[in-house]
């Protein structure tokens, strides 16, 4: 009957063992040589290897398709501008304050359309592209992503409710969007307004940690993570 693992390394007054540089908690190096006491290690072989099973498995998609791509910086460009907007026009004198916040609105409706596209693409079968990493890194990205989408389209309904419920129109280049319903009290104006800025910043704070999360696996991982959503080069389509 084999002898099982000890579950400790350490001596007897549990300082570790100087000689058991190959040996972790009874077991050789050997025995798991995917195991590492390094986290960095631990990642970048998590993130290997699930590149190396995914194409072992027959799926060698090295990026997202183009629709895909172009949706996802279109989103990135909105975004960046509405927050740019909403931000800066306070500082602004009047006539260009209105200008900003009517640009606003309209680039508010284009993005919201942009994200029932972007949804209903991602939906269907075919335009989803599996992370390059494995365990909760994965989960880790999948869950961003679906708060993401989440406080994006809760930020445009937000945008809407705002502007109707005190009674004003939306405008898309110019075309009017009457209100569809009573105005609300000035209090519930004023919360729905508070709860805009409120996913707005929230969106930015997460959508910063997401890009910082590819630039890390990019530099650091150095898997293909960032490269499957950047813009294919002339010849690589």
């Amino acid at each position: 009957m084999s002898r099982a693992p000890r579950a400790c390394c350490a001596r007897g007054d549990g300082t570790p063992r100087a000689s058991s540089a190959s040996v972790f908690c009874g077991v050789s190096a050997s025995t798991f040589p995917s195991c590492s006491l390094d986290p960095m290690t631990n990642l970048k072989h998590s993130s290997a290897t699930a590149t190396a099973t995914r194409i072992a498995a027959g799926d060698d998609h090295t990026q997202y398709d183009s629709f895909s791509i172009l949706l996802h910086w279109i989103t990135v460009i909105l975004v960046l501008a509405q927050f740019g907007l909403a931000q800066t026009w306070g500082f602004a004198p009047k006539p260009t304050r209105h200008l900003m916040i009517v640009s606003h609105m309209s680039f508010g409706i284009l993005l919201s359309a942009v994200l029932i596209v972007r949804i209903g693409w991602r939906l269907m079968l075919g335009h989803q592209t599996p992370v390059s990493a494995a365990g909760w890194v994965e989960r880790a990205a999948k869950g961003v992503h679906y708060v993401l989408y989440a406080l994006l389209v809760g930020e445009a309904v937000l945008g809407f409710v705002l502007r109707w419920s005190g009674n004003e129109s939306m405008s898309f280049f110019g075309l009017l969007m009457p209100s569809p319903f009573a105005p609300t009290s000035k209090a519930t104006h004023h919360a729905i307004g508070e709860a805009h800025d409120f996913v707005g910043w929230a969106i930015i704070v997460i959508a910063a940690g997401h890009a910082a999360a590819a630039l890390f696996h990019h530099y650091v991982l150095r898997d293909d993570v960032l490269k499957r959503m950047l813009p294919r080069k002339a010849g690589d389509a």
